[in-house]
């Protein structure tokens, strides 16, 4: 059953932690009031579009750095319940905690995904009602109705990614007093559904918003969403079945019952068809900082526009992402903390595996020479920071060891004490704030990116024909921006050589942007990714440095996993909804 919301809970509480304290929001720093009735809200032009803005509020919540929040304020994202990263507070039994020890149930689990999502479809069926008497323009009206239904094929997707097929309610408003009885709708009926509303919204929409509208859904966020959803619709998790092979009241609910290879054309053409457009392209700099090789890839993270990002989550000038994932000393408050397997899987600069012979990688220097988005993405011992105070020409190292000769003051930085895992997060930071010092930024956190198009096109393409050289052309633009020298695959690979490129293109290109917990379920690998001993790394100075793995969890993934459950609330008042396969 959907949750029974009382109108006036949709009406702009400004649900995000993201606004609480943010100063320019864009087209979301209108005034913010919880005195409105449904009659003042939509005979108003301006309450009207702050309706319409609210919605638009939670888009960013299934990847947020913060999505699982306990009450002593340790936050993790996704990136904790996967094999990125370490959450917080281990010993919690945060929603997190959940997916890394495979103990998560229809009882405990997080009803975020459901609850956040159909409030937000109501809200846009309630939008779409009073659409005619809004004071608005037709031409107001027109694209305004055109955003609430991208903004619904949105919300719709992040239900299909998480739990396969879900009840479709077209433009109903269930009333608090409604005994709601719903069913789930197949995934095919979900996928068309998805898609036939961005068809609708990206007609009248424009590719690109600038200025004061900067943030606000287009055509290419329309194409963009087609684009990821037709790729999980290709994928294996999703097809013959899914986890339902066999069951014939659930195979075409949490997936398609059949497989049917143009399934993947069809991604690839609605990756082609964004790209097409030449209204994005990979963010490269190589003039700020002349010389260091990849630098586009970390400076686009603090930028508020750029060419790369197609769809974002709107922020006044903040620290967001420096107050949670940044080292203590810099007042961070210890978000989630890379493992050593995701260090590991950064290739050296000449974009050989460090476990290859030939490529170079020193055990005794393993940070030397390796590929640029490492030092981008994770922040290790003897990371450079800039120097605030002092001089800002030199560098410091953070020094995370455990032991130091000659001994130097103890750092709160340190493995065992600021970190359970000898490492922090750095990915999407800007290295110019200090959250407890220094400045803002003015960035926006990326939903839809250009490069997760362009890898969206190489796996589809690869799946659909095999090693093209258009995979080839997609897969070495990625490798050229991060500042591989070669940048160039081997040639003559075969599909299954260039499927584990592009995989691992993804986990490295994408990392801490809630991709990876989602694409091992779909491509049914998570059994294997989701189901080790994952380590973090001491680093002891003296006589000599030496660096030491360590345990840190073993992680657990049961095959109910790639889905997750419905909860158990929402089971209890509509028996209707069948719960996913194995819980």
């Amino acid at each position: 059953m959907m949750k029974k919301l009382a109108f006036v809970a949709l009406l702009f509480t400004g649900s995000s932690a993201f606004f609480s304290a943010c100063k320019k929001t864009g087209f979301l720093d209108q005034t913010v009031t919880t005195s409105l009735d449904e009659t003042s809200t939509f005979s108003d032009s301006s309450n009207a579009m702050q309706f319409l803005n609210n919605i638009y509020v939670n888009i960013g919540f299934a990847t947020d750095p913060r999505r699982f929040t306990d009450l002593i304020s340790f936050a993790a994202g996704l990136e904790a319940a996967c094999d990125e990263a370490e959450g917080p507070n281990a010993a919690s039994t945060n929603g997190f905690i959940e997916f890394a020890t495979g103990s998560v149930n229809p009882t405990i689990v997080p009803s975020d995904a459901w609850s956040i999502c159909y409030t937000n479809i109501r809200a846009v069926n309630q939008f779409l009602k009073h659409i005619p008497v809004i004071p608005f323009n037709s031409a107001l009206k027109a694209q305004t109705s055109a955003e609430a239904r991208f903004l619904r094929a949105w919300y719709y997707a992040m239900l299909l990614q998480h739990y396969g097929g879900v009840p479709l309610i077209g433009d109903t408003i269930y009333a608090t007093a409604d005994n709601i009885i719903v069913k789930r709708n197949s995934y095919r009926a979900c996928v068309n559904y998805i898609l036939s509303e961005c068809d609708a919204a990206g007609a009248v929409l424009p590719v690109t918003w600038t200025g004061a509208q900067y943030g606000r859904a287009s055509r290419g966020a329309c194409l963009a969403l087609k684009s990821r959803v037709l790729l999980f619709a290709a994928s294996p998790l999703f097809n013959n079945g899914g986890l339902a092979a066999g069951n014939p009241a659930l195979d075409s609910i949490v997936a398609y019952p059949d497989s049917d290879p143009n399934r993947w054309q069809l991604a690839a053409d609605a990756a082609r068809t964004l790209i097409a457009l030449n209204a994005y392209q990979l963010f490269v700099d190589s003039t700020s900082l002349p010389g260091q090789l990849g630098y586009g890839f970390q400076e686009l993270f603090t930028k508020r526009y750029n060419t790369e990002y197609i769809l974002n989550h709107m922020m006044g000038d903040n620290k967001y992402i420096e107050s949670l994932w940044d080292v203590p000393s810099r007042g961070g408050s210890g978000g989630s903390f890379p493992y050593q397997e995701m260090v590991d899987a950064f290739p050296m600069s000449n974009g050989l595996d460090i476990t290859d012979p030939s490529s170079g990688y020193d055990p005794n220097n393993p940070y030397q020479n390796r590929d640029p988005r490492l030092g981008y993405t994770i922040i290790h011992d003897s990371t450079l920071r800039v120097n605030f105070g002092t001089n800002q020409a030199a560098p410091v190292k953070l020094y995370i060891n455990t032991s130091v000769t000659p001994p130097v003051a103890s750092s709160g930085d340190a493995v065992y004490k600021g970190t359970p895992t000898g490492l922090y997060i750095f990915k999407m930071m800007d290295p110019n704030v200090i959250n407890n010092s220094v400045g803002n930024t003015t960035r926006v956190l990326p939903l839809i990116r250009y490069a997760e198009i362009a890898l969206n096109f190489a796996e589809a393409t690869n799946e659909a024909s095999g090693p093209t050289s258009e995979v080839y052309q997609a897969i070495e633009s990625i490798r050229q921006r991060a500042g591989l020298r070669p940048y160039q695959l081997p040639t003559g690979m075969d599909q299954a050589q260039m499927r584990t490129v592009i995989q691992k293109e993804r986990r490295l290109e994408l990392a801490y942007e809630g991709f990876r917990f989602f694409d091992v379920r779909r491509w049914m690998i998570a059994e294997q990714t989701d189901n080790l001993e994952m380590h973090g790394m001491e680093v002891d100075r003296g006589p000599g440095i030496v660096y030491k793995p360590f345990n840190v969890r073993k992680h657990n993934f049961t095959k109910a996993m790639y889905l997750w459950p419905l909860p158990l609330s929402e089971i209890a008042k509509s028996p209707a909804l069948l719960q996913n396969p194995l819980y």
